[in-house]
């Protein structure tokens, strides 16, 4: 299953720069205040995706934290891991502190400082034999990895350190299909709810 279809509502980012959402379920409303903000509805993929072509960080934001306030009212499974809501497109961005490399088949997260390093060992990830990156210290569903990256990115917002999510999506036509999500079971791995990131 794709991190994408894991939450209720999945808010990203393409490589290209348009800031998207996906409800993986029904959700009463969500199309009226999606397109209310400023979201435009598109089928790609046998889903309906909600984009925001590329604009400033600060109208992205805008748009996307109208939208999240909305929808956090019918829903708490929320994970909004877009960076275009924080570094403007049009303009260089410099290199972040912390850097996630989140795809449907791998994940990594970099570093480049020493404080970020600890952020990064405080939320569950290890360094590599190489120490080139980290990964988790240990193998947690796509549930529990969604909620240790919205954590530790918030934790090092928290400290003023710069932090991109790269979702290895490099247009809305690549958003993948929506998969039949597996039901909540107590206990199981990978069923709860990651949490939202705060705006």
């Amino acid at each position: 299953m794709s991190f994408v279809n894991v939450p209720d509502v999945f808010i990203g980012s393409t490589d290209d720069a348009y800031t998207f959402v996906v409800l993986n379920r029904p959700i009463r409303g969500a199309n009226r205040l999606l397109t209310g903000a400023g979201f435009t509805a598109r089928r790609i993929n046998d889903r309906t995706v909600y984009l925001l072509p590329p604009t400033t960080s600060e109208e992205a934001n805008e748009h996307a934290g109208i939208a999240m306030y909305g929808l956090s009212a019918r829903t708490h499974d929320l994970v909004d891991l877009s960076w275009t809501t924080r570094a403007n497109p049009q303009e260089p961005r410099p290199d972040p502190g912390i850097r996630f490399t989140l795809t449907s088949t791998t994940f990594s997260a970099t570093a480049t400082t020493e404080v970020a390093r600890l952020i990064l060992e405080q939320h569950g990830f290890a360094r590599s034999a190489d120490g080139t990156s980290y990964q988790p210290a240990t193998p947690l569903g796509m549930a529990h990895l969604l909620g240790a990256v919205v954590r530790a990115e918030a934790h090092a917002h928290s400290y003023g350190i710069t932090v991109r999510v790269d979702l290895g999506i490099p247009t809305p036509d690549a958003i993948p299909a929506p998969s039949p999500r597996p039901s909540a079971v107590p206990g199981r791995p990978g069923t709860e709810p990651a949490p939202r990131r705060s705006r």
